[in-house]
């Protein structure tokens, strides 16, 4: 078939291609205008967030756009039967696709947008964590749903797998049972991520204490945890693991913490003298938050006292770091100004004993 042009008869395949191609050229042009349009408009807005959204949309909506231009040239287009029933077909796949990429990166947006927003780096910044935390959760379960729709509505787009779908749905009980029955660690942690998006034991940037190891939440996935340890390891746990069980959270409703250190001293240790000067050293130290501290004899034994100290620190890294130099300075203390607070193992000779029991033997 040819199609007659001003005068002059074009084969129907270049007279195709040309109105297709045309038409995808002005999807382009029109996209990169709508872009730089936004940039613009962006650039005068003091948040960062609307640039986000435009970098993350840019190739969804360029792929969108041209679709678009395809299905409005369609109608200009002389196709033979075969190649309508394809097109029908590509559709088919590429719509549902396209809708299901924009609708995933409209969800990355939002997840974006929160993460600027909600900035985890402040010191007080427990609202925040929380924030971040639901929402990287629930956005990765967004995802997730979204992408099996999309791929569910691409393969009912096939007419032949469309007729075995009453087939599929009846068999679908015991299928699910055999799935369930092979993944059941897989989905006990994948419901146990949806529930720690909305019971929240952890958050994003919390500290623990978990496994005996001392870290911070670095990032929750679906069904695991990172946890960045102190020595820059790396702990993965499974979600269900803090559902099921106990850890120690640091940061649960503060990050503020009471750091404490012990020492072992002779039982004739002048206290007062120590608390002292204790004092004195915990008011210099520039980790102190300034809320709360003291010293104490917690313990006695026959040759030893347990003294300890106590200090506030504003968030679990400082009152580490506030330990070891509350420490340091105490033992520095003793060592040059007290030596005799030292602990000492005193012995007694057995002529001076029996003199005192026995004075008349003496």
């Amino acid at each position: 078939m040819r199609i007659e042009w001003t005068g002059w008869e074009v084969p129907s395949l270049i007279a195709n291609v040309a109105i297709a191609a045309g038409a995808v050229l002005v999807g382009l042009v029109v996209h990169a205008l709508f872009m730089a349009v936004g940039r613009r408009l962006a650039a005068r807005t003091p948040d960062s967030i609307d640039d986000a959204a435009l970098a993350l949309a840019k190739r969804p909506l360029r792929w969108i756009a041209a679709a678009i231009a395809l299905a409005a040239s369609r109608r200009f287009l002389d196709l033979p039967s075969w190649a309508n029933e394809l097109w029908g077909l590509a559709a088919g796949f590429i719509v549902p696709g396209l809708i299901g990429w924009l609708l995933i990166t409209i969800v990355r947006v939002y997840a974006r947008a929160v993460e600027i927003r909600y900035d985890i780096a402040v010191e007080d910044n427990l609202r925040a964590r929380r924030r971040r935390t639901r929402t990287t959760i629930l956005s990765r379960i967004g995802v997730i749903a979204i992408a099996l729709i999309t791929i569910a509505l691409m393969l009912l787009s096939i007419p032949s797998i469309r007729s075995i779908g009453i087939t599929l749905m009846a068999s679908a009980g015991l299928a699910g049972l055999a799935v369930g029955a092979a993944a059941q660690p897989a989905l006990k942690n994948l419901i146990a991520g949806v529930q720690l998006a909305f019971t929240e034991p952890i958050r994003i940037d919390d500290v623990l204490i978990i496994e005996g190891e001392w870290g911070r939440v670095e990032e929750i996935r679906l069904t695991y945890v990172v946890v960045a340890l102190w020595d820059e390891r790396r702990l993965v746990v499974p979600v269900s693991r803090f559902l099921e069980m106990p850890f120690q959270n640091w940061t649960r409703n503060t990050s503020q913490l009471l750091g404490s250190a012990f020492f072992w001293l002779d039982p004739t240790a002048d206290i007062p003298r120590l608390r002292r000067h204790y004092e004195q050293v915990v008011r210099a130290n520039p980790r102190w938050d300034g809320r709360a501290f003291v010293l104490q004899v917690t313990d006695t034994k026959p040759d030893a006292i347990e003294v300890r100290v106590l200090a506030t620190a504003k968030n679990a890294a400082t009152a580490f770091d506030l330990r070891c130099d509350l420490r340091e300075a105490m033992l520095a203390f003793i060592r040059d100004e007290m030596p005799e607070a030292l602990p000492r193992r005193r012995l007694v000779q057995v002529d001076d004993v029996l003199a005192a029991d026995h004075p008349a033997r003496a």
